[in-house]
């Protein structure tokens, strides 16, 4: 689970610093996202989409790169940032393979698409987080909270009803709606921690509100 004192800006910071697990993490969390630009900006269209994502990372770890120049009072936050730094790099590969006076090399890209993929991508990162976290913490907590996990993967991840799992399990469905229950508020302290890595400064009600509009799309 994201520490109380770390924000996504200390991580930028400690991974503009060179830091290893920093770099790791940082690529864990945005590469998925950086690539779902790329690859809906790009759809239908013989680029490296692997090639311009890794382009991206080389731009944010060089010395001098666009990690030490995150601004966190940027508005958009980091978000903003990374949309940007996708953006510009994808640009560049397109001007570098454009036939020479075919058009020119600022024109306005449409970005609707792309812009869209990024924040669906960016949504699923954050939901990817938090379950990776509450996974953690339930190999800390024991059985009882690692079976909570495992219910919330099947309801979710596979759709199943509760019903069919307690079939499945040999378990009273009144139980398993119970523990159901305390699952999804485990989920759910585990997303404000890592909403609010994501967003420092968040007011407690921004942070709620965010919470409540991811979980909204778990059903």
């Amino acid at each position: 689970m994201a520490d109380a004192d770390l924000t996504c800006w200390t991580l930028i910071r400690d991974a503009a610093d060179g830091d290893p697990a920093a770099r790791d993490r940082f690529g864990r969390l945005y590469l998925p996202v950086v690539r779902a630009y790329i690859a809906a900006r790009w759809r239908g269209r013989r680029y490296d989409i692997e090639d311009a994502a890794q382009d991206v990372f080389i731009e944010c770890f060089r010395a001098g790169g666009l990690l030490e120049k995150a601004d966190p009072d940027r508005g958009g936050g980091f978000r903003a940032f990374l949309l940007g730094a996708a953006r510009n790099v994808a640009r560049r590969h397109e001007a570098q393979r454009r036939p020479p006076d075919q058009l020119p090399v600022d024109i306005p890209a449409d970005d609707t698409g792309p812009a869209e993929a990024f924040d669906r991508a960016w949504v699923r990162a954050l939901l990817r987080e938090t379950a990776r976290s509450q996974e953690e913490a339930a190999r800390l907590s024991g059985p009882a909270a690692v079976r909570r996990v495992s219910l919330l993967q099947l309801r979710f991840r596979d759709g199943l009803p509760i019903r069919e799992i307690a079939k499945r399990w040999g378990e009273d469905p009144a139980k398993l709606h119970h523990e159901y229950a305390t699952a999804r508020e485990e989920f759910k302290s585990a997303l404000r921690c890592i909403v609010a890595f994501h967003h420092p400064g968040a007011s407690p009600v921004e942070l709620d509100r965010t919470c409540a509009e991811l979980l909204g799309l778990l059903g």
